[in-house]
């Protein structure tokens, strides 16, 4: 019988030095490494979910700006935070953060728990960002697995790509430098996205994005705007603009989200 050899994982030590030094020298100047206020981390982090690290810089500094804490993004009005997201994409995300807002401010002095299991209680986060915002924030030693982290990992310690998620995560635990959470992951994250890339290492993503144009994405986008603009329209008008064989299910959707409402066949925000 064929063996296939493979070779033994590297010690922690060959993995933390060399990708701390990458980091060093070639580290990215981002804003939000530049704080350790968990409110700043969580808008980041949800920012960055789907959406390129470039892109959304200047909608983190415009964001902060007008809604510093989570008091004042609890007060927002819709229209106001959908036009000042407009171009972010999945408005959802901004929605359900309102409303962890809401909640943090109504029941814990507009403040995030400080457990994963309280942070995976509120609307919007799920257990990559509850690791984010410990680690970046709090500088927990938990593993925070995004994309680049997961190829970094596969590729520097001899893993298979089939591996299981609680398993990698068991050895990203393992591999945390001690009292060094929030750069170690920030080191990791640059490492993947600047060094070890997927063509580089032929280590896919598990997931790819859809195609925006033509998508039911587009379509809310493009009924957000109309709305921004003109405050309502009915349904008629809005099946005969788009002629969208589904738009039922998209307007329905958005309903359920509470981004908008439909009375008498007119379509206004929620």
């Amino acid at each position: 019988m064929l063996t296939i050899f493979k070779p033994p994982m590297p010690s922690p030590e060959n993995i933390q030095n060399k990708v701390l030094s990458f980091y060093q020298k070639n580290g990215r100047d981002l804003p939000w490494r530049k704080t350790t206020n968990p409110y700043n981390i969580l808008v980041s982090e949800i920012m960055l979910q789907q959406t390129q690290v470039d892109r959304v810089i200047p909608y983190y500094t415009r964001f902060l700006k007008k809604y510093p804490d989570f008091k004042a993004l609890s007060k927002a009005k819709k229209p106001t935070l959908l036009k000042l997201w407009q171009g972010l994409g999945y408005n959802n995300r901004i929605l359900r953060l309102q409303k962890l807002a809401q909640e943090v401010t109504a029941n814990n002095n507009a403040q995030l728990p400080e457990t994963e299991e309280e942070l995976l209680q509120l609307p919007g986060i799920g257990p990559y960002t509850a690791h984010a915002v410990l680690a970046f924030a709090h500088n927990k030693a938990v593993p925070v697995m995004d994309t680049n982290i997961r190829r970094v990992l596969i590729h520097e310690l001899n893993l298979k790509e089939s591996i299981s998620d609680e398993e990698i995560k068991k050895i990203a635990l393992s591999v945390i430098p001690k009292n060094k959470s929030c750069i170690w992951h920030n080191a990791l994250m640059d490492y993947g996205a600047m060094e070890k890339t997927a063509r580089k290492t032929g280590i896919e993503s598990l997931s790819k994005q859809s195609k925006f144009e033509g998508s039911d994405r587009q379509i809310r986008g493009i009924i957000v705007r109309k709305l921004l603009k003109d405050k309502q329209i009915t349904l008629p008008q809005l099946k005969k603009q788009l002629n969208r064989d589904n738009l039922n299910q998209i307007l329905e959707k958005m309903i359920r989200d509470n981004v908008i409402k439909n009375k008498n066949n007119t379509i206004t925000f929620a």
